[in-house]
């Protein structure tokens, strides 16, 4: 899945990437498992816009994807691997034995005509979705469950891979991504494999007009407002925080960089055994 790149003819398209999609094997979507996305433009439901930078946008379909692998003990063929505007995944079409055809996120790898299973008695091969505490450790995974039944929740991006470090207690030790360790239940459920479109990361949009088509629109800086709209307004001349010391801030002033979010005591927190920055969390 190489990225394309193009002459540098224009400003534009002197930075500007794609994605090659040579992975695509089916350009049109199943009718039955597509439904219209109603777009808010930023706006809640009294009219009044709650998230700023967001309006107009190519028009997009919402595939219904299988995050809860429901049918189980029954062999699904993978009939095509397709794009999915709402995420920056590939997603893979497959028919079951019984005829009912389904989306799921679509691994690395995965080949048009593959078998693919799920439930306890699947062999831990890409694209096979079965129990923590039947996946081999050291095994790359996806599409994880927090809690059991609730279907994939986390590790969904494109080139996203969790891996399997040991089980414990009728807990499986799982690190993710960001680099975090936490422990989840050895009965949630995994896909094997890491998720496809590895070069994602890689896509330079180029220009503003590319952002406009995803459904992104420009927002001021809040240096160049005046300081009845923005906490960094105001100033003489360019200044960083309305003319003295920088604190970004959101226009709420609420702190944009050093600032903690997450709260400081959250029930999942007896779950992480080594945050993403590498400590481990406060004994209580």
């Amino acid at each position: 899945m190489p990225v394309k790149t193009y002459r540098p003819l224009t400003p534009s398209r002197r930075f500007l990437t794609v994605s090659s999609f040579q992975e695509i094997t089916k350009s049109k979507p199943e009718k039955s498992l597509v439904v219209i996305r109603k777009k808010t433009g930023g706006r809640n439901v009294h009219g009044r816009v709650t998230a700023r930078g967001i309006g107009g946008g190519h028009k997009q379909k919402i595939r219904l994807v299988d995050f809860k692998r429901t049918k189980m003990g029954m062999d699904a063929t993978v009939v095509g691997i397709e794009y999915d505007p709402c995420r920056s995944a590939r997603i893979a079409l497959v028919q079951y034995t019984d005829g009912e055809k389904r989306y799921i996120l679509a691994p690395n790898g995965l080949q048009v005509g593959q078998k693919v299973r799920n439930g306890s008695d699947a062999p831990p091969e890409i694209g096979n979705c079965l129990p923590l505490k039947n996946v081999p450790i050291g095994t790359s995974i996806h599409g994880l469950e927090l809690n059991p039944g609730r279907g994939a929740q986390i590790v969904r991006a494109a080139g996203g891979a969790a891996t399997l470090m040991s089980r414990d207690g009728g807990f499986a030790q799982v690190r993710l991504p960001s680099g975090e360790i936490r422990r989840i239940n050895e009965i949630c459920r995994a896909t094997i494999g890491q998720v496809g479109n590895l070069e994602h990361e890689n896509i330079i949009l180029g220009k503003a007009g590319r952002s406009r088509w995803i459904g992104v629109r420009p927002i001021t800086r809040g240096m160049a407002r005046n300081p009845v709209d923005h906490p960094n307004g105001g100033g003489q001349g360019k200044s960083k925080g309305g003319g003295g010391w920088q604190q970004l801030t959101s226009p709420w002033g609420v702190l944009a960089k050093g600032f903690k979010t997450r709260k400081k005591s959250k029930p999942s927190d007896r779950f992480i055994v080594v945050r993403r920055d590498g400590r481990s969390p406060k004994l209580k």
